[in-house]
């Protein structure tokens, strides 16, 4: 057994924005030049009139991955509850379109899909029986910064993190044993062992703000204040700041929000998982070799084939958006920034 690799293809939302890449160009990137076979989506991004497309389409794309002999991993789905823009979607509404994003994935090939991580755990256990009927497994995602475990962690009151619930893994690991479906799983993040901010978001932050020295000051000191401290400290210490509450928790970032040792509780509810990263460099001392230095790999990798983990790990790109703003010329290549990413999976796996 061994760690399988794949792709999300959000990671090619440059250039598929600005035409240089349709999905099925994508998808023979995959093939042809990472000579693997796994893919994600995000329905939306690649499904055209989702969410009820036609039989033209759901064809064309079972006959492209047909083509190219790959393999339909995981469907992403969002369940936008504004929708309908005349009133906020119940937990009803929004298990009726889990179950629809479910009978889809199947049409599509996929085996499993991927519930945002914000999607509430009844809504999960409302659609499960439909995930049995069509054979997919829900992942629920386990982004940063959500802990594998909570544990003794506090959960947040303040900034973006307060929205997440931080006992996510406990819920879904109550739910899978109560019912004893096999159907129902987690999708952890790489983003979860991130140990300290991307270069790519402290250039993006400090251009986009009127008071640079408060993000010097975040990255300086935000290891000495809890998560709702550190938003209390700024604010006083510089009163007409403008940071987001968002890029405030982003500059914070000085400890891992998982303990990779807590992957081996939950091998057996993986989906599969993303392959979060924002840049890739070359590792000094080492030509063709690279690394996102800001996120820990080495060990979450070690500790998944200590434990046979020989599930997916989708490469998912996001450090594109850091550099957007910056005008055309100087777009990263995100063709590139894969191709070393899966250098690395491979190196590691």
């Amino acid at each position: 057994m061994a760690i399988k690799r794949g792709v999300s293809l959000y990671s090619y939302q440059q250039e598929q924005f600005f035409g240089q890449m349709s999905w099925k160009d994508q998808i023979r990137e995959v093939r042809e030049n990472l000579h693997t076979d796994g893919i994600e989506i995000i329905d939306e991004a690649v499904i055209r009139d989702y969410p009820f497309p036609s039989e033209e389409f759901c064809f064309d794309f079972r006959n492209t991955m047909a083509r190219y002999n790959m393999n339909a991993v995981t469907m992403d789905v969002y369940l936008d509850v504004h929708q309908f823009r005349d009133h906020v979607m119940t937990h009803a509404e929004a298990a009726e379109r889990l179950k629809n994003d479910i009978r889809l994935a199947a049409k599509l090939g996929f085996k499993n899909v991927r519930p945002l991580c914000l999607v509430p755990i009844d809504v999960i256990e409302a659609a499960l029986p439909v995930a049995e009927e069509c054979n997919v497994r829900m992942g629920k995602e386990i982004h940063a910064p959500l802990p594998i475990f909570k544990g003794d962690k506090p959960q947040p009151t303040t900034g973006m993190a307060a929205a997440l619930d931080f006992r996510m893994t406990e819920q879904i690991l109550e739910l899978a044993d109560r019912t004893g479906s096999k159907h129902v799983g987690i999708v952890p993040d790489f983003g979860i062992f991130q140990y300290k901010p991307s270069s790519v978001a402290i250039a993006y932050t400090k251009r986009h703000t009127n008071t640079p020295e408060a993000v010097d000051f975040i990255l300086k000191n935000s290891a000495n204040y809890g998560p709702d401290e550190i938003h209390q400290i700024v604010r006083e210490k510089y009163p007409n700041h403008d940071l987001p509450l968002n890029a405030v928790d982003r500059m914070a970032l000085h400890e891992m929000s998982a303990n990779p040792e807590d992957l081996r509780k939950i091998i057996p509810y993986i989906v599969s998982m993303h392959g979060k990263f924002y840049e890739m460099t070359e590792i000094a001392g080492k030509p063709g070799q690279y690394e996102d230095a800001c996120i820990d790999y080495e060990t979450p990798m070690r500790i998944l084939k200590e434990e046979g983990f020989d599930g997916y790990i989708n490469s998912e790109y996001e450090g594109q958006r850091d550099q957007q703003d910056m005008g055309y010329e100087n777009l990263p290549d995100s063709r590139e920034q894969v191709r070393r990413h899966h250098e690395m999976l491979a190196r590691l796996s």
